[in-house]
């Protein structure tokens, strides 16, 4: 919308920027939130997705034999080690990309796990529905979960002030191989090799039926931030970064499935840490979310702070981060401002509406100085069309 657009360059011009670093954060900050599945039939939790059935199977193995080990079995991934150029060998591709046995293959020597037995498989109810959650003690184990589910177990580095990844459109070959197992049960005498490679072509569109989406999750301080700087003991705020966490990447989860879109954006990590601040201590502090950035000390920013992941592709000029960050601050300040004038008991349980609220709006919206009012008329807006 015109009105919207000239508004947000008004914000962004009264925050400094010139007409260059307008244009970097007007791209910058476009809401990309599609609500096309927003109807008022959508209630909350969201039923499960398909994959979720055959992670219930998981998780009662688990108990029997240990997460880690009934994982091997079920995600290829983990049967290879963490190495430099592993992802470009034909075994490996040949394994990850088709579906190939990896039993007697020289490469898939297994992931390498410093406590294994310490992982541990939990379904988790969400706002979004449940939603399976690999939970890791150890860091260093967290890190080579992420490597080899996410970067095709090539040592890429992890930036320590990342505790939590959702893993999203997963190709699953066990769901693959389940669904050849009943195809061919439902098809004795007509289940050729031939035949079988027709079947899969008709599956590939239909990636519901193999792709999974899960989260990985380490149980450190949040955004590695230490206890002391948040005035708290070290087992309390171990605690409640758990939830944090866990709450943050489930909120991820929902604007995927309700809106399309989950990005490493700083207007989606508002949204998430805000959910996640809530759930765990019931209200929202905005110190505590300039903290996880890296802004405890604005106008100062601390390197290694979460905001520099954030970026942007490309990235953000160093003028336009600076921008970028007066925004942030303001927003979580306005948040913080709005959840105090309307934080009921009823309000805190509606805590999809106002995710669903925030989403409508971009990082100019609640920077500004009448963010209450705009997240307030957001809410009454959509909180008529939705059931809880």
């Amino acid at each position: 919308m015109i009105d919207q657009q000239s508004f947000r360059t008004d914000v962004l011009t009264y925050f400094g920027a010139t007409a260059a670093q307008v244009e970097e954060l007007l791209a910058y900050n476009q809401n990309v939130f599609e609500r096309n599945k927003l109807t008022d039939r959508v209630q909350f939790p969201l039923e499960p997705e398909p994959h979720v059935a055959a992670w219930e199977e998981y998780a009662v193995a688990a108990k029997l034999e240990g997460a880690f080990e009934i994982l091997k079995q079920r995600l290829v991934q983990l049967r290879f080690p963490i190495q430099e150029g592993i992802s470009q060998t034909e075994l490996y591709r040949d394994a990850t990309r088709k579906g190939i046995a990896v039993d007697g293959m020289a490469e898939a020597t297994g992931l390498v796990l410093q406590q294994p037995q310490q992982l541990q498989l939990i379904l988790h109810q969400s706002l979004a529905g449940t939603i399976p959650v690999l939970l890791v003690k150890n860091r260093e184990d967290f890190v080579s979960l992420v490597q080899a589910l996410t970067k095709r177990n090539e040592p890429q580095p992890i930036p320590e002030s990342m505790g939590a990844c959702i893993v999203s459109g997963f190709n699953n070959w066990d769901r693959i191989r389940q669904y050849r197992r009943q195809w061919e049960t439902q098809n004795p005498d007509n289940c050729s090799e031939t035949i079988w490679n027709k079947e899969f072509q008709r599956l590939i569109p239909q990636k519901q039926l193999y792709q999974d989406t899960f989260i990985i999750l380490s149980d450190g301080f949040y955004s590695n931030v230490s206890a002391s700087n948040l005035g708290l003991e070290e087992a309390q705020w171990q605690r409640l970064s758990l939830t944090i966490r866990l709450e943050h990447e489930c909120t991820h989860y929902f604007t995927r499935r309700l809106f399309g879109s989950m990005r490493n954006n700083i207007l989606d990590e508002l949204i998430a840490d805000y959910r996640g601040i809530v759930a765990a201590i019931g209200y929202y502090r905005a110190n505590w979310f300039l903290h996880f950035l890296g802004l405890e000390s604005f106008p100062n920013y601390r390197e290694g702070g979460r905001l520099q992941n954030y970026r942007g592709q490309p990235p953000l000029s160093d003028e336009a981060f600076q921008i970028l960050q007066a925004l942030v601050k303001a927003s979580a300040e306005n948040l913080q401002r709005f959840h105090n004038e309307y934080a009921t008991e009823a309000f805190i349980n509606n805590q999809a509406q106002i995710l669903v609220a925030l989403s409508y709006l971009t990082l100019e919206e609640l920077a500004a100085p009448d963010a209450a009012s705009r997240i307030q008329q957001a809410l009454n807006y959509q909180s008529s069309t939705l059931s809880t």
